[in-house]
């Protein structure tokens, strides 16, 4: 007989699933049906909250446990939003967590925001028998989902974190799904259980991982993000190896994309805000008014042909600050001025930006050349010369990895 927890996490779920539905998030019937049957208390049985307010250090948390009758209103409310849901600090253990005030470290794992899991996953075009690998599942939210739809013992995920690795496999054997998570590094893959006709990075990454194309399987779907060191515009990659086995890789610009892998620094305005607010620089006049949010092409360039830089987001005007060099840029109000302060142009390098993005005919999709001996990855928007063009740089080169040996996999 069902309990009242039951009765309220059904309602919630099917709130949820309804909301989704209504909002265009939700299009695809065997993802609607995993959502419905998956509990996602299981999976999420507490949550973070952060109390302090942002550039706080240390950061104040407070820990919602589920199991608790005074945290469970809020708990299931949250876990059933569209938030990404906290879940580890600084790489801790999970089986034994305290409730309540918590001050210090940083998150290491959450879950994915909702919208963007379900994104992916329809992306990838799930479907009954097919091989699926996760890269980085964290708590196995996408895991469980994908393989409610895919069917027992056919998905699997790679985490690297010990604690983490444990604490998603223990939970998903609660739920009876036949999924698995090994402990390894996510961008050596899982070349055991190959090839994959599904995989799906919830981590970024600079530059694909050649392990993650050699487990492709013909007909294969691959998603990740390419992180810069700017947050501010990510790039979605679909990845795909035709029924032939050629490789084709397409890159498009996102409102949001996963965090970078471990140890990848992004660069932040939040230390300048005060200071740009105080100074926002030297009126000059421009020929570029600032560009709509959704001209995700355009963005998605700027991440790699205007290096180095983050759009402060909460600015009243739009204000793009280059942290290291000390510059910044906050446009005008569609007056025909831009205020620029320090020795860097951050606007000028913008406005001859977005003149190449229009001679190359305003670019939405960038193609990915992937070498199959691991050489360069070249994005480009088409052919000749006036296309825009960009090399992806080496993981070598991501803080915190270490350094891959020549033909090692």
């Amino acid at each position: 007989m069902p309990t009242e927890l039951d009765t309220a996490t059904n309602g919630r779920r099917a709130a949820m699933v309804e909301r989704l539905e209504s909002d265009g998030a939700l299009t695809d019937p065997r993802l609607r049906d995993a959502l419905l049957h998956v509990n996602r208390e299981v999976l999420l049985p507490h949550a973070y909250v952060r109390v302090s307010d942002p550039g706080a250090d240390p950061i104040d948390w407070r820990l919602l446990d589920g199991s608790h009758p005074e945290d469970r209103v809020e708990w299931l409310d949250l876990i059933h939003s569209d938030e990404s849901i906290l879940l580890q600090r600084d790489g801790e253990p999970l089986d034994a967590l305290g409730r309540g005030p918590v001050t210090g470290g940083h998150m290491t794992s959450m879950s994915t925001f909702t919208p963007g899991t379900l994104e992916a996953l329809q992306v990838l075009r799930l479907a009954p028998g097919r091989r699926f690998l996760d890269l980085g599942p964290g708590p196995g939210v996408s895991l469980a989902l994908a393989a409610a739809i895919t069917g027992p013992g056919l998905a699997a995920g790679v985490e690297r974190d010990p604690h983490m690795t444990a604490f998603a496999q223990r939970n998903l054997d609660r739920l009876g799904l036949g999924a698995t998570v090994v402990e390894g590094d996510a961008l050596h893959g899982h070349a055991a259980g190959g090839p994959y006709d599904r995989m799906h990075s919830g981590v970024g990454v600079p530059s694909v991982p050649p392990a993650w194309v050699e487990q492709l399987a013909p007909g294969g779907r691959l998603l990740t993000t390419l992180a810069t060191r700017t947050p501010s515009w990510p790039g979605q990659l679909l990845v795909t190896r035709t029924p032939k086995g050629r490789i084709e890789a397409a890159l498009r610009g996102r409102a949001r994309g996963y965090r970078p892998v471990l140890g990848f620094t992004w660069l932040s305005a939040l230390d300048h805000r005060a200071r740009v607010e105080a100074d926002p620089g030297t009126t000059r006049p421009t020929r570029l008014g600032p560009p709509p949010d959704d001209a995700y092409g355009f963005w998605l360039a700027a991440a790699y042909l205007v290096p180095n830089v983050v759009r402060d987001f909460q600015a009243a005007t739009m204000t793009v600050v280059a942290p290291e060099e000390d510059s910044w840029a906050v446009a005008g109000s569609g007056d025909g001025t831009v205020r620029v302060h320090g020795p860097r142009d951050v606007w000028a390098e913008l406005e001859d930006l977005h003149d190449r993005w229009m001679r190359a005919g305003r670019p939405d999709t960038y193609r990915v050349d992937l070498p199959a001996d691991g050489g360069p990855q070249v994005v480009a928007s088409g052919a000749g010369p006036a296309a825009l063009t960009w090399l992806l740089p080496p993981l070598a080169h991501v803080p915190g990895q270490p350094p891959r040996r020549p033909g090692a996999r």
